[in-house]
């Protein structure tokens, strides 16, 4: 994995890679094995993992399991040295070099490249939207197969029109007759619709006779010169008004553009893909580069859109990337002429093409089936089970392996801190309602005025290399405790360190930080007002926060648990592995994308439930971990608990990093509470012991309720969106022999 780039080193060349397509997906396993001296990669993609389409008929027929023609590209990414963003580009300013992302502000960039595919055309004609499975975007369809199969199953007969006759939908019109068969559907009709005058146009006439001959043996009905019109629930209309009966539509009609260019002012043909050179930099920007389908390669209409093309110009585009960053000549990309065509047929057996010869059997289906996993094999980084990939254990190794856990496993021990305090000592004043005499998670003090005012400060140095997310995390942590108090935070100051370098690049971070900070305080009407800003060696932001408390009787305390109370965790654990994971490529992107959203998720909603349900105590969970803050729940109450292990809801990912020995850096701290533990034996064989002790970043509430008020506590919560919210344990008067809590 590439070495991170110094902040201290000066600028840098900021090159971003927009889309996760095939050419791409090569870029960033090129710069795994050889990093790019004086660059920063960023990464943006709308979803983690990329398919590769020419295994998803395959996948249609049964012959691959979803995750052999998925590439997650997080880790690939994190193995590439590359900054990953996890967000939609809407748009590109070729002159102010800025990308538009969707909910975010724009990226700067130095140099930037797209791979971002296409869409499908004709979706906009009636019904297409509302009752047709367009194959765009293709892992959207992926996911939409089992639903269509399900339609089908246990039905005596199944009808499914194929709209499109090219090679996507000849391969998909057999692979789904080939899949309805082995579903055990009785009578199984497929039609397979183009509206030309022949299917796979610019195909050799040996092959398209092939497939014809092929379609007429396994019953597909091939109808050219039809034009769809609309589509239905249960029938589609082609133009001339003639109606087709069909259960199901799959739309793989040609391909259509994203919006992405529009507006930008770059050449585009009349679809609007963007025009590209030789060297794929689009035709008035040297420092654009464009690749695959959303590219028109050359004179317009361009290059077929094939992914063969996409994963030719992968190499040419990493080498002119390499060049572009270190002020070296560029190269021409030079389409092959002629490519084997293989078209799966779903039974087994597949049909090639090449210098107009076709050819077919069940050869032709094993070359095709060890072309595609040899692919595949290259930028697949993760084993089913989690492990490295060989090729990918050579790679240069990556600078964040020794790296300590950023966000709140970056905090002063809790047995560290308690004795500062201690030696400290308290400075007794009237006006203090909550403060270091009965520590919690906020402060409160009484104002002349009979106001109560709650503060509480809390920050973190930096647990990913996006500055947006780091800011934005870090505002909803802080705010978290003074939801913990039932208090609605109204005011916020920044403190916030950036990395010492260029003064640009300085400047972009902080915007982006704050930027994060006000996409999480602006909803809930919290106001930034201002701060303080220092430099250093790397990014940490936190947050002052403050709002107004109804009485200081309001306040919702650590301490008050009572025996029988039910105790509710609102949130998942597991941000703690998983980001250790993460920093050393280990982590599966839907794990992280999981992860994420729980951590940009406000504890507003969970603050209100708890209100409403008369919470006897409260508190956030954090960087000490479940264990670390329920034991100060618990000492401040002068209580004990039994914990069931198997309720604690986990995010995903979590378990699967804990068996595998993976831990944060801070988790060793907050272990040492083991010792005031009991655990059952059959808990304490158990790996997800350990995300008792997992430190947390904007993690969830901890608060207790009688044991009446507890399912409605949860239903309320589930429903307000903490869906994996759940009641966790019961308070005990203290045991006998000490132990805060039990571990059932």
């Amino acid at each position: 994995m590439a070495e991170r780039v110094n902040p201290a080193a000066g600028p840098r060349h900021e090159m971003v890679l927009v889309g996760g397509g095939h050419a791409h997906v090569q870029l960033l396993r090129r710069f795994a094995m050889a990093p790019l001296p004086g660059a920063r990669l960023v990464l943006v993609v709308d979803r983690p993992v990329a398919v590769y389409s020419g295994m998803v008929p395959g996948f249609v027929a049964g012959q691959y399991a979803r995750g052999e023609l998925e590439i997650d590209v997080r880790p690939l990414a994190m193995r590439a040295g590359a900054r990953y963003i996890g967000a939609a580009a809407t748009g590109v300013d070729p002159e102010a070099r800025r990308i538009f992302l969707e909910g975010r502000p724009p990226i700067p960039y130095d140099t930037a490249s797209f791979d971002v595919g296409s869409t499908v055309a004709g979706l906009d004609l009636p019904g297409v939207r509302a009752h047709a499975f367009p194959t765009r975007p293709i892992g959207h369809f992926v996911r939409a197969v089992d639903d269509l199969l399900a339609r089908a199953r246990g039905r005596p007969s199944f009808r499914l029109a194929v709209v499109g006759g090219g090679a996507g939908g000849v391969e998909l019109a057999f692979a789904f007759e080939a899949r309805l068969r082995k579903e055990g559907v009785g009578t199984v009709a497929i039609h397979l619709i183009e509206a030309g005058p022949q299917i796979l146009p610019g195909y050799p006439a040996a092959g398209v006779a092939r497939v014809e001959a092929s379609a007429r043996r396994r019953g597909i009905s091939i109808r050219v010169r039809s034009r769809v019109a609309a589509v239905h629930a249960d029938s589609l209309v082609l133009e001339g008004g003639q109606g087709l009966a069909c259960d199901a539509v799959v739309w793989v009609v040609g391909a259509a553009s994203l919006p992405i260019f529009r507006g930008s002012g770059l050449a585009v043909d009349a679809q609007g893909f963007v025009r590209v050179r030789p060297t794929l930099q689009t035709l008035d920007h040297d420092n654009l580069f464009a690749v695959g389908d959303c590219a028109c390669f050359g004179e317009p209409p361009g290059l077929p859109k094939a992914g063969v093309f996409a994963v030719r110009q992968g190499p040419v585009l990493a080498r002119n990337l390499r060049a572009r960053a270190a002020g070296g000549r560029l190269e021409a990309y030079r389409p092959q002429r002629d490519f084997l065509s293989l078209l799966n047929l779903g039974d087994g057996r597949a049909i090639g093409t090449k210098w107009g010869a076709g050819f077919e059997g069940a050869w032709v289906f094993r070359l095709k089936d060890w072309i595609d996993r040899r692919f595949m094999t290259r930028f697949q980084v993760l084993t089913d089970g989690g492990d490295v990939m060989p090729a990918f254990t050579r790679a240069p190794s990556m600078g964040a392996l020794d790296m300590p856990c950023g966000g709140c496993a970056a905090k002063v021990g809790e047995s560290v801190l308690s004795r500062a305090l201690e030696r400290l000592g308290v400075r007794a004043d009237p006006a203090v309602v909550m403060g270091l005499e009965a520590p919690d998670d906020a402060a409160a003090i009484v104002t002349d005025r009979g106001e109560i005012v709650a503060s509480t400060i809390d920050g973190f140095r930096a647990f990913t290399d996006d500055p947006y997310l780091v800011g934005r995390v870090a505002a909803v942590n802080a705010a978290s405790d003074l939801w913990a108090k039932g208090v609605a935070p109204r005011f916020a100051l920044a403190q916030v360190s950036v990395p010492d370098g260029d003064p640009g690049e300085a400047e972009e971070v902080l915007y982006q930080a704050l930027a994060g900070a006000r996409a999480a305080f602006d909803p809930e009407g919290i106001a930034l007002l201002g701060g303080h800003t220092t430099s250093s060696a790397e990014l940490a932001v936190g947050f002052a926060v403050h709002g107004l408390a109804t009485s200081a009787d309001a306040l919702v305390r650590k301490g008050g648990l009572a025996p029988g109370d039910r105790l509710i965790l609102t949130k998942p654990l597991g941000t703690g592995v998983l980001f250790h994971a993460d920093m050393r490529g280990l982590a599966r992107g839907e794990w992280m994308d999981a992860a994420i959203a729980s951590m940009v998720r406000t504890n507003a909603a969970a603050s209100r439930v708890m209100l409403e349900s008369r919470a006897s105590a409260s508190t956030d969970v954090s960087g000490f971990g479940l264990a670390g803050h329920l034991g100060e729940m618990l000492r401040a109450s002068k209580a004990s608990a039994v914990i069931e292990l198997a309720a604690v809801p986990l995010l995903p990912g979590a378990r699967e990093l804990l068996a595998r020995g993976l831990r944060s850096t801070f988790h060793p701290e907050n272990a040492r509470a083991r010792r005031a533990l009991a655990v059952a034996p059959g808990a304490a064989a158990r790996s997800e012991l350990d995300i008792l002790f997992d430190p947390q970043t904007s993690g969830g509430l901890l608060f207790a309720v009688p044991a009446e008020r507890a399912a409605a506590a949860v239903d309320a919560l589930r429903a307000r969106g903490d869906r994996a919210a759940d009641v966790i344990g019961e308070v005990w008067p203290p045991r006998p022999d000490a132990a805060l809590f039990e571990v059932a």
